[in-house]
C-alpha cells in the first residue's frame, strides 16, 4: 500500500496534465458524502456492492500448558467464500505445510502436538494470532493469544517440619511458580490428602490447616504433576501438641500481601494467624467492616484467608486483616488493584465513499490501565502520514481516498492485561453510482441495493475561465463561470478536484447549492503549490473537467505564538500529564492545540488533538524519558511550537533479571559471582543494588541472601565448604522493589586450593597490533587453570624483548605500549608470574607502522569469509579478546575498547558483535550475536570442540574491523552414544579365540580414554554378572580366549573418557565355532610355537613331534627331501629333543634365588619390545605373568601411547569382582608356577580361570616402586613393578583361586627353594649354544 502510494507520487507535472485530459472525456465526480454501513440507495435501480459480513466466530485465547500435551488455540470466521485461515506467531506466518507438530483444523483452529519447551529451546512459547482472508475482498486478523508453558518443575520454597497446638491453625509452604500453581497437591503420610472447609490450598500451593486435630499430625509433602514424572518436595513432619492451658502472644504465619487482579477473576487474600486462646479473624475495606457471612462473592476461608469471586471495579482498596483472642490484637494490610480489559464503547462503522473523499473510522475503548490503539488494514499495520491521521486520540481520518484504500479496517486495543479487536468495511463505489443515505432492512450477501440510471442527455461541458479569487496561507477561494453548454447554469452543482503538486492522491469539495460558483478550500499548508480541477454535473452526469490550475498559498502570517509555562510531570510510571497556558499572541481566537511528544532516542514523533490547557497520555514506556512540545492552531493553522521540555515517567521494580550471570571459582572456599544488568528497556529505574541468594545444591531449603548495593557488578561469596556443588541467582533492586530473578546457576568450589608450589605455565595465546608510536598486546592465561597466576611480565625492545619490562594485574588481558618509534621492529615477550617466580616466556614481533600512515584500523583479518569496507573514519576494533570456558557448552567472551575511557565505561550508543564458529578448515559458517557490555555468554556450545571467536564494535554507521581471535575449547563430556559398528570374528586357527572390532563413539564428547567390554551366555543376566574386559586407550579391536566350543556369547561395549562412562551399545551375538580335531589341544598349548616371545609349552609325556621340518602354525608339510636329507633331518631332531628335555629337567629342579629372578624380570620387561630371534640368551616372557600360587596377575591391553599414565585410563576399581577360580585348577600348581603363558603381539590375553567363572575381574594397578621379591605368605597380595621404575602402571587383573592348605603350600615352597648359581647357568647356556652349532653344522652338510 504504502508502495503504491510511493509511486504515484512521481507523476511529474506532464503526467498530471495528461491525466486530467483523460479525465475531460467522462470521469465522473463523486457525490457530496460517504454512507456509513447499511445504507440503502437513494432510489431503486442501479446495482451498488454491499458490505460483506466477515468476522470471527471464535478467537483464540490465553492458554497454559505443559510440556509434551497438545494444545488447541481456537479460531473460526464467517464469511461467503469462506476465508482462508492463516496463523502468525510473534508476528510471523507460520508455514503449516512442512511442520508435522502443528496442524491447521478444518474450522481454522490450530493444534500443536507434543508441545516443546526446554531452558534454550522454547519455540511453541508465544502470541498467537488467527489471520482470515477473502481473495478480492480482504483480511482480517484476530486478538492475540499468549500460549505459556509450564516450566520445569521447582520449588521456590519448601514445606519444614513444624510444632502446632491443637485447636490453632498451621500453615505448610509450598510455592511454585504461578503457571504451575494448577498442577500442585498434597499428600499426608504418602496418601492423597483431600481437601475441605477446615484444610485449603492457597493460590500459591501453601496448605492451611484451621483448628488443627491429633489426626492431622503426620508427614506431609506437595507433589507437582505437569506431564512428566511427578516432583516431590521435601517431607516435613507436622506435631500436633496438647493445649498447654496457657496464653501465647498472636502471630501471623501468613500475611496478605498487595495483589492485582482483573475484573471477572477471583482471588484469594492469604491471612492466617495463631495464637492462644485461637483467634477469631474478621476483615475490612477502607475502613467499613467486611460482611462475609450475608455475601456471596466474599467468603472466609479456613484459617481466616479472604476469597472474593467475580471481582468488579468497586473492589479495588485496602483491605486489612484483623486477629482477636480477646487478650491481644494485631492486623495486617493489603492493596487490592482491580485491572480491566479493553473493552469498545464505539466500534468502527461499514463506510460507503468515492475516490477522492475524505472519512473517519470512529473508535472508542475504555479499559484499565488506558488502551492503546493502533490500526489494522487488511491484515497490515496502519502507519501515520499526511493522509492516515489519528484523531480525536483513537479516530482514524483517511483523506483523498483512493481505490486500493478499499478493504477491511480494524481497531485493536490493548493494555497490561489483554487485547480486543473490532471492525469495518470500506467500499468506494464507483462515481455513476450514488451513495447510499438510508439504513437498510437488512444486508446479507443475497441482498443488493439499486439505484435508478441516470437519464440520457448532453453532460455539461467543461467550467470556464477558473481563478483563485483570494490566496491566503491556509485556504485558497476559487470562483469559475458557466460551462458553454449550459450558459445559465442554474441547475448545475460542481465539484472541485485538488491535490498537492507531484501527490496522486485528490481530495475533493463539492459546492453546497446548485447554481453556486465558487467554493474555498480549508486546511492548506503555506507556501505550498495546490493543482485544482472543477468539474459540472447535471441531471445526465458528469461533464468534462477543466483545464488544471496550479495554485501557490501564501508564506505562515498571523499565526499563534507559543504556549507559555508549558510543565510536563509523571504521574505513574506509564503516565504524564503536561499543562500549558493561552499564547500571549494568539493572533485571533484559539481553536485547538496539538500536543506532540517522542520517546528520546527514537525520531518517531507522535501527536495529540486537545482542545483545553492539559492533557495525560497514558500507556507510557515505565522509567522512560519523552520529550513534549505544543503548537496553537486559529483559524491560519498552527502557530509557533514550544521549546521542547523532557521527563521520565516513573520508575518500577524491574521487568526482567540480570543478564550474562557466570560463577568464577577462586578457590576451595570462595567464588566470584559476575552479572550485567538488565536490559536498558527492563531496568524501570535507577539499579540501586541487586539481591544474590544462593544455597547448596543439596539443601535448596536454606537459603543465603547478600545484597550489593550500588552499580557493583560482581560479588565474592566467601565462606563456602570445600568440594560442594551450590545455586546462585541474582536480582536486581529499584527504589520500588525487587526484580525477577535469573535462573538458578550452579557450580562446585575446588576440593582444594590452587597449587602455588610451581611457576605459571605459558599464557595460551599471545597477539600483537602495530600503531605508528605503539603496540596494542593482548593475550589469554595459561590453559593449566589450578596453578595460581599473580600477573604479567611484558618485555621489550627493538630486536631485543629485554630492553623493558612492565608487570601488570592478572585480570589484565591487554596493554597499549606507548613512545615507540615509528617503522621500528620490536620484540615482545610474555610471562605469567607467582611467588614462585616466573614462567616460560611467549615471543612475538612487530613493525611499527611509518609516520605516513595514520591508520588506526587493523585490516588483517585471517580466514574471515566477509569484512565490511570501513568509513573512512572506522572504529578501533576491540583488544584483549578472552574465551574463559565455563561448561561443556558454555564460554565467556570479554574484551576491551580501546575508544573508551580508561574506566571502559559505555555511555552511548555503541554495540558489540561476537561471531564464533567452530576451528575447522573446512567450516566457514559463523554465528553472530549482539552485547551492548563488554562481555557474552555464548551457550549452546558442543563439549571438547575448539571454537574460535572475534569481536567487532559498531557506533551509528561506523563500524571496526574484526578483532584478533580469541580461541577456548569446551570442557568434556561423557559420551553420550555407544561405540558404534560393534562386530565378533573368529580367529582362524583358534576356534576358541575371537577378535571384537568396532569404530568409537559419534558423540565421543573428549578424549576416549578406554573401552569396557562386556560379554556373557545370557544376554538377559544382570550386567554386574557379565564378564568385563577393559582396553586401555584408543584401541578399536580386542582378543579374547578361552570361550566354550558351539556356545552363543552377547557381546556390549562401552566408551570412556576422562568425565565417565557413555553408554553401552546393543548386544551382539556370536556363536563360537564347533570342535574338531584341531581343538583338542587347548589354545595355550597349540600357541607356543607362535614365535614372539612364547616360552616352549609342557608338551607331555604323549607328545609326538611333527614328521615336518617346517614350523608352519597349519603344519603343512616341506618339500619331498631324498632319503639321506631325511636321515640327517630326524637324527638332529632327535638330538635337539633330548637337549630340551634335559633343560626342562635342570630347570625344573634348579631356579634361581626368589629376588635374581624377580631382577631378571623386571630387565626383561624393560626391552619388552624386542623380538624373539630364536637365541637362547633372548628367551623371555612376554608382559609379566605372575602365577603365585593361586594368584594370577596380568596386564591389561596396552595403550598405543608409547607413554601411558595412570590417570589416562581411569577404570573404577569399585566395578570389578574378586572371583576364585574353580576347582579344576587345583592340578599342576607346581608345574604353572614354573611357566609363562604364550603371548600373542597384537592382543593381550584373558585368563580361563577367571572367564569360566562368568564374573568380573578385580582391576589391581601395580605401584611404581624397585623391585623386590614377592612375599610368599599365602593371604597377602602384593604389589609388582614390572616396568621401569618410577613410571606408573596401568591396572592389571587379579584372580584370587581358593587357597590351599597353609601346610600344603608351605611344602611346595620349600620344593621350590633351589636355584642356579650364575657360573652354573652360564655353563648351560654355552652348551646349549654348542649344540646347536652342531646342529647348523649337520643341516648344512
Amino acid at each position: 500500500m504504502a508502495a503504491e502510494r510511493g509511486a504515484r507520487r512521481l507523476f511529474s507535472t506532464s503526467s498530471l496534465w495528461l491525466y486530467c485530459l483523460l479525465l475531460l472525456f467522462g470521469r465522473p465526480a463523486p457525490g457530496a458524502a460517504a454512507a456509513r454501513s447499511g445504507s440503502p440507495p437513494q432510489s431503486p435501480g442501479a446495482s451498488i456492492r454491499t458490505f460483506t459480513p466477515f468476522y470471527f466466530l471464535v478467537e483464540p485465547v490465553d492458554t497454559l500448558s505443559v510440556r509434551g500435551s497438545s494444545v488447541i488455540l481456537n479460531c473460526s470466521a464467517y464469511s461467503e467464500p469462506s476465508p482462508k485461515i492463516e496463523w502468525k506467531k510473534d508476528g510471523t506466518f507460520l508455514n503449516l505445510v512442512s511442520d508435522d507438530r502443528r496442524q491447521l483444523l478444518p474450522d481454522g483452529s490450530l493444534f500443536i502436538s507434543n508441545v516443546v519447551h526446554s531452558k534454550h529451546n522454547k519455540p511453541d512459547e508465544g502470541y498467537y494470532q488467527c489471520v482470515a482472508t477473502v481473495d478480492s475482498l480482504g483480511t482480517i486478523v484476530s486478538r492475540t493469544a499468549k500460549l505459556t508453558v509450564a516450566g520445569l518443575p521447582r520449588f521456590t520454597s519448601q514445606p519444614e517440619p513444624s510444632s502446632v497446638y491443637a485447636g490453632n491453625s498451621a500453615i505448610l509452604n509450598c510455592e511454585v511458580n504461578a503457571d504451575l500453581v494448577p498442577f500442585v497437591r498434597w499428600e499426608q503420610n504418602r496418601q492423597p490428602l483431600l481437601l475441605d472447609d477446615r484444610i485449603i490450598k492457597l493460590p500459591g500451593g501453601t496448605l492451611v490447616i484451621s483448628n488443627v486435630t491429633e489426626g492431622d499430625g503426620g508427614l506431609y509433602r506437595c507433589i507437582i504433576e505437569s506431564g512428566g514424572p511427578p516432583k516431590y518436595s521435601d517431607e516435613a513432619e507436622l506435631k500436633v501438641l496438647p493445649d498447654p492451658e496457657e496464653t501465647l502472644n498472636l502471630v501471623f504465619l501468613k500475611q496478605p500481601s498487595s495483589l492485582v487482579r482483573v475484573i471477572g477473576q477471583s482471588t484469594v487474600l492469604p491471612c492466617v494467624a495463631s495464637g492462644l486462646p485461637a483467634p477469631a479473624m474478621r476483615w475490612m475495606k477502607n475502613e467499613e467492616t467486611l460482611d462475609t457471612e450475608g455475601s456471596e462473592r466474599l467468603v472466609l476461608l479456613a484459617g481466616g484467608s479472604l476469597e472474593i469471586s467475580d471481582i468488579t471495579e468497586d473492589d479495588a482498596g485496602t483491605y486489612f486483616c484483623i486477629a482477636d483472642n480477646g487478650n491481644e490484637t494485631i492486623e495486617a494490610q493489603a492493596e487490592l488493584t482491580v485491572q480491566a480489559q479493553p473493552e469498545f464503547l464505539k466500534q468502527p462503522a461499514n463506510i460507503y465513499a468515492h475516490e477522492s473523499m475524505d472519512i473517519v473510522f470512529e473508535c472508542e475503548v475504555t479499559g484499565k490501565p488506558t488502551p492503546t490503539v493502533k490500526w489494522v488494514k487488511n491484515g497490515d499495520m496502519v502507519i501515520p502520514s499526511d493522509y492516515f491521521k489519528i484523531v480525536k486520540e483513537h479516530n482514524l481520518q483517511v483523506l483523498g481516498l483512493v481505490k486500493s484504500d478499499e478493504g477491511f479496517y480494524q481497531c485493536i486495543a490493548e493494555n497490561d492485561v489483554g487485547n480486543a479487536q473490532a471492525g469495518a468495511q470500506l467500499i468506494i463505489l464507483e462515481h455513476d453510482v450514488a451513495i447510499p443515505t438510508l439504513p437498510p432492512t437488512s444486508l446479507t450477501s443475497a441482498t443488493t441495493d439499486h439505484l435508478a440510471p441516470a437519464t440520457t442527455g448532453p453532460l455539461p461541458s467543461a467550467p470556464r475561465d477558473v481563478v483563485a479569487s483570494l490566496v491566503s496561507t491556509r485556504f485558497i477561494k476559487l470562483t469559475w463561470r458557466t460551462p458553454a453548454s449550459d450558459p445559465h447554469g442554474d441547475n448545475l452543482t460542481y465539484s472541485v478536484f485538488y491535490t498537492k503538486e507531484g501527490i496522486a492522491r485528490e481530495r475533493v469539495e463539492n459546492t453546497s447549492r446548485p447554481g453556486e460558483m465558487q467554493v474555498t478550500i480549508q486546511n492548506l499548508m503555506p507556501a505550498t503549490v495546490y493543482v485544482f480541477r472543477v468539474v459540472a454535473q447535471n441531471k445526465h452526469g458528469f461533464g468534462e473537467s477543466s483545464a488544471p490550475l496550479r495554485v501557490e498559498t501564501q508564506p505562515e502570517v498571523q499565526l499563534p505564538g507559543p504556549a507559555p509555562n508549558i510543565r510536563a510531570y509523571a504521574t505513574s510510571p506509564t503516565s504524564i500529564t503536561v499543562t500549558w497556558e493561552t499564547p500571549l499572541s494568539g493572533n485571533g481566537e484559539i481553536q485547538n492545540y496539538k500536543l506532540y511528544y517522542m520517546e528520546k532516542g527514537t525520531d518517531k514523533e507522535q501527536d495529540v488533538d486537545i482542545s483545553s490547557h492539559s492533557y495525560t497520555l497514558n500507556g507510557l514506556k515505565k522509567y522512560t524519558e519523552y520529550s513534549f512540545r505544543v503548537v496553537a492552531y486559529n483559524k491560519h493553522g498552527p502557530g509557533v511550537s514550544t521549546q521542547d521540555v523532557a521527563v521520565r515517567t516513573l520508575s518500577d521494580v524491574p521487568s526482567a533479571a540480570p543478564q550474562n550471570l557466570s560463577l568464577e571459582v577462586r578457590n576451595s572456599k570462595s567464588i566470584m559471582i559476575h552479572w550485567q544488568p538488565p536490559s536498558p528497556a527492563t531496568q524501570n529505574g535507577q539499579i540501586t543494588g541487586y539481591k544474590i541468594r544462593y544455597r547448596k545444591a543439596s539443601r535448596k531449603s536454606d537459603v543465603t541472601e547478600t545484597l550489593v548495593t550500588g552499580t557493583q557488578l560482581s560479588q565474592l561469596i566467601e565462606g563456602l565448604d570445600r568440594g560442594t556443588e551450590y545455586n546462585f541467582r541474582v536480582a536486581a533492586l529499584t527504589v520500588n522493589g525487587t526484580g525477577p530473578a535469573t535462573d538458578w546457576l550452579s557450580t562446585e568450589t575446588f576440593e582444594s586450593d590452587l597449587d602455588e608450589t610451581r611457576v605459571p605455565e605459558v599464557p595460551s595465546s599471545l597477539h600483537v597490533r602495530p600503531l605508528v608510536t605503539s603496540i596494542v598486546v593482548s593475550w589469554t592465561p595459561p590453559e593449566n587453570q589450578n596453578i595460581v597466576v599473580r600477573g604479567y611480565a611484558i618485555g621489550y625492545g627493538i630486536g631485543s624483548p629485554h630492553a623493558q619490562t612492565i608487570k601488570v594485574d592478572y585480570k589484565q588481558r591487554y596493554y597499549t605500549i606507548e613512545n615507540l618509534d615509528p617503522s621500528s621492529h620490536y620484540v615482545i615477550t610474555l610471562k605469567a608470574f607467582n611467588n614462585v617466580g616466573e614462567g616460560i616466556p611467549l615471543y612475538e614481533s612487530a613493525v611499527t607502522r611509518p609516520h605516513t600512515d595514520t591508520s588506526e584500523v587493523d585490516l588483517f583479518v585471517i580466514n574471515a569469509p566477509y569484512t565490511p569496507v570501513p568509513d573512512p573514519t572506522p572504529m578501533m576494533p576491540p583488544v584483549g579478546v578472552q574465551a574463559s570456558i565455563l561448561s561443556h557448552d558454555t564460554i565467556r567472551i570479554t574484551w576491551a575498547d580501546n575508544s573508551l575511557p580508561k574506566h571502559q565505561k559505555i555511555t552511548d550508543s555503541r554495540y558489540y558483535t561476537v561471531r564464533w564458529k567452530t576451528n575447522i578448515p573446512a567450516n566457514t559458517k559463523y554465528k553472530n550475536a549482539n552485547a551492548t557490555t563488554l562481555s557474552y555468554l555464548v551457550t549452546g556450545l558442543k563439549p571438547n570442540t575448539l571454537y574460535e571467536f572475534s569481536v567487532m564494535v559498531t557506533k551509528g554507521r561506523r563500524s571496526s574491523t574484526w578483532s584478533m581471535t580469541a580461541h577456548g575449547t569446551t570442557f568434556e563430556l561423557v559420551p553420550t552414544s555407544p561405540p558404534k559398528d560393534v562386530t565378533v570374528v573368529s580367529k582362524e586357527g583358534k576356534p576358541r579365540t575371537i577378535i571384537v572390532n568396532w569404530q568409537p563413539p559419534s558423540e565421543a564428547n573428549g578424549k576416549i580414554t578406554g573401552y569396557i567390554i562386556y560379554y556373557s551366555t545370557d544376554v538377559n543376566a544382570e550386567i554386574h554378572d557379565w564378564v568385563i574386559e577393559p582396553v586401555v586407550g584408543n584401541r578399536l579391536t580386542h582378543q579374547i580366549q578361552e570361550l566354550t566350543l558351539d556356545t552363543p556369547y552377547y557381546f556390549k561395549i562401552q566408551a570412556r573418557n576422562s568425565k565417565g562412562m557413555g553408554p553401552m551399545s546393543e548386544a551382539v551375538q556370536f556363536r563360537t565355532p564347533k570342535a574338531d580335531s584341531s581343538d583338542k589341544m587347548p589354545n595355550d598349548q597349540a600357541s607356543g610355537s607362535s614365535g614372539k616371545g612364547s616360552r616352549l609349552p609342557d608338551l607331555g609325556s604323549d607328545y609326538k613331534p611333527p614328521m615336518s621340518g617346517s614350523n608352519s602354525p597349519h603344519g603343512s608339510p616341506t618339500s619331498p627331501l631324498d632319503s639321506n636329507m631325511l636321515l640327517v633331518i630326524i637324527v638332529s631332531v632327535g638330538v635337539i629333543t633330548i637337549v630340551v628335555v634335559v633343560i626342562i629337567a635342570v630347570f625344573c629342579t634348579r631356579r634361581t634365588t626368589s629376588h635374581q629372578k624377580k631382577k631378571r624380570a623386571a630387565c626383561k620387561s624393560v626391552n619388552g619390545s624386542h623380538k624373539y630371534k630364536g637365541n637362547s640368551k633372548d628367551v623371555k616372557p612376554p608382559d609379566l605373568w605372575i602365577h603365585h600360587e593361586r594368584l594370577e596377575l596380568k596386564p591389561i591391553d596396552k595403550s598405543p601411547d608409547p607413554n601411558p599414565i595412570m590417570t589416562d585410563t581411569p577404570i573404577p576399581r569399585n566395578s570389578q569382582d574378586i572371583t576364585p577360580v574353580d576347582n579344576s585348577m587345583d592340578s599342576n600348581i607346581h608345574q604353572r608356577r614354573n611357566s609363562y603363558r604364550g603371548h600373542e603381539s597384537e592382543d593381550s590375553m584373558s585368563t580361563l580361570a577367571g572367564r569360566r567363572g562368568m564374573r568380573p575381574k578385580m582391576m589391581m594397578p601395580f605401584d611404581s616402586q624397585p623391585p623386590q621379591p614377592l612375599n610368599h605368605h599365602i593371604h597377602s597380595v602384593k604389589t609388582a613393578s614390572i616396568g621401569t621404575l618410577g613410571r606408573s602402571r596401568p591396572p592389571m587383573p587379579v584372580v584370587v583361586p581358593s587357597a590351599p592348605e597353609v601346610q600344603e603350600t608351605t611344602r611346595m615352597l620349600e620344593d621350590s627353594e633351589s636355584s642356579y648359581e650364575p657360573d652354573e647357568l652360564t655353563k648351560e647356556m654355552a652348551h646349549l649354544e654348542g649344540l646347536m652349532k652342531d646342529l647348523n653344522a649337520i643341516t648344512t652338510a
